[in-house]
């Protein structure tokens, strides 16, 4: 079984510096193309399945990736960005200005990182809802190419799920870019990263 994971393309809030998390803004004219030409490396494999975040800026990549295919696109919840509260719709230096040490935590020592307000989340969080993504996915197909198109930090964490490493290593190489794709391996319980971050379809 593999899974074959996007990152939403560019979207304007993206182009702009700004956090996106729960709320969305429109793919950008880069973003659409870039699916595009991701669409067009992975149109020879046959997926068994695609399963995107419910966010706009992923369902709309994964309409373009998914092309002429006829079958539907699932939404799983558990694959939506983290949800960073009143961060969310500001940029970076809005949020460094408005809580620089929580920001600090955020960007430089993620195991410190902690949110109080009622719909934020915690990284550790999104951990959990990931794990029990992959559980539930590995349970329900067992075999074939899955396609799931998702968030940044919801990579980041697939990540340090499959290498077995701790939050604080979050942020560590490669960046996950707009319409980057990641390919997890699952075999006998084993979760295998054999490509990170592609954006070769870019170039």
């Amino acid at each position: 079984m593999k899974l074959f994971v996007v990152r939403h393309g560019e979207t304007e809030w993206n182009a702009q510096k700004r956090l996106q998390g729960h709320l969305d803004s429109p793919l950008t004219v880069n973003g659409i193309h870039h699916a595009e030409l991701l669409g067009k490396k992975l149109e020879s494999t046959s997926f068994a399945s695609i399963i995107s975040s419910p966010s706009e800026r992923a369902m709309h990549t994964a309409r373009i990736i998914r092309g002429n295919q006829m079958f539907a696109i699932e939404t799983d919840k558990r694959l939506k960005e983290i949800n960073l509260g009143s961060w969310q719709g500001k940029t970076f230096e809005e949020i460094k200005e408005m809580d620089p040490d929580r920001f600090e935590n955020y960007a430089k020592h993620p195991n410190q990182y902690y949110r109080e307000e009622k719909e934020a989340e915690n990284l550790t969080d999104v951990v959990t809802r990931v794990k029990d993504f992959l559980k539930d996915t590995e349970e329900k197909y067992q075999t074939g190419n899955h396609l799931i198109i998702t968030h940044g930090v919801v990579i980041k964490v697939l990540q340090l799920i499959c290498k077995n490493y701790s939050i604080d290593k979050i942020w560590e190489p490669p960046e996950i870019e707009g319409t980057s794709l990641t390919i997890i391996e699952i075999k006998d319980g084993e979760r295998k990263l054999l490509v990170e971050g592609d954006i070769s379809h870019k170039e």
